[in-house]
């Protein structure tokens, strides 16, 4: 059966471990060699696989990758993060949560809070909206083919008077967040309330998921979110490598 055959060849890709030649598969599946080099060229041409050396060698795609995240249940996410969210609620004595983008929004998951009895505000759990919120704002900033601001068009509510509700703005919003890394949501759902979150990566699967912080507009002043901001990329590209989602991060100035 072709799906079979095909089914052979992304096990062989994702055993290796490495970038495989079509030489490697047949020696992997016994499959004929032309049978090989047109699978591979199947998989290829819908993403499934990539070919970092011009064609010759191939790797499992970022679109799988991609579906697996989107298929994995959020019991496995949780429980991969809860250690270095809770650590970080700690340290900075605010609740730290975790988020992902599902069904075109993007929805706060997991939540660990300081255990020093300290005061803190709990963001809750469920969907935020696409443009008024850390968590979505970080991933929608460096997804523009999963949310574009056609689907956003007549989506802008207005929550509070600090929320954007002009696309051009926040298209401007979105290109601020890719310069520096992370976003910032400054009383735009609720007043008193800001939050700051950044993407697991920049790029390829983690994009979809986020890591934040969330505290009153008291504690969270522009001083602490930057701080809090770069911690949080930080914290963003370890969890990301314990999950297997490791990317590069872009090379930013300091200040």
């Amino acid at each position: 059966m072709h799906l079979d055959r095909l089914i052979a060849v992304l096990e062989t890709v994702a055993i290796a471990g490495r970038a495989v030649s079509p030489a490697d598969v047949q020696q992997a599946t016994g499959l004929p060699r032309p049978t090989c080099y047109r699978l591979l060229q199947t998989l290829a041409e819908h993403r499934l696989l990539d070919e970092p050396e011009g064609g010759s060698r191939y790797l499992i795609g970022e679109r799988l990758k991609r579906i697996a995240i989107l298929g994995q249940p959020d019991v496995d996410v949780c429980q991969a993060a809860a250690p270095i969210l809770r650590e970080t609620a700690i340290e900075f004595g605010e609740a730290v949560f975790l988020s992902r983008f599902r069904d075109k929004t993007v929805e706060i998951i997991h939540v660990e809070t300081p255990d020093t009895g300290v005061s803190y505000l709990h963001p809750g759990l469920g969907k935020r909206p696409l443009h008024a919120c850390s968590c979505s704002k970080a991933v929608a900033a460096f997804s523009p083919e999963l949310v574009t601001a056609k689907e956003l068009e007549g989506r802008l509510k207005a929550y509070t008077e600090f929320t954007l509700t002009r696309i051009k703005d926040l298209e401007a919003e979105f290109e601020l967040i890719r310069r520096r890394g992370y976003a910032e949501c400054i009383e735009e759902i609720e007043r008193g309330m800001c939050s700051v979150a950044a993407p697991l990566t920049e790029s390829g699967s983690g994009k979809t998921m986020s890591i934040g912080a969330t505290g009153s507009v008291r504690v969270f002043t522009l001083a602490f979110r930057a701080q809090i901001g770069k911690e949080l990329t930080r914290l963003a590209s370890r969890l990301s490598a314990s999950l297997g989602w490791d990317e590069p991060r872009a090379a930013r100035k300091s200040g």
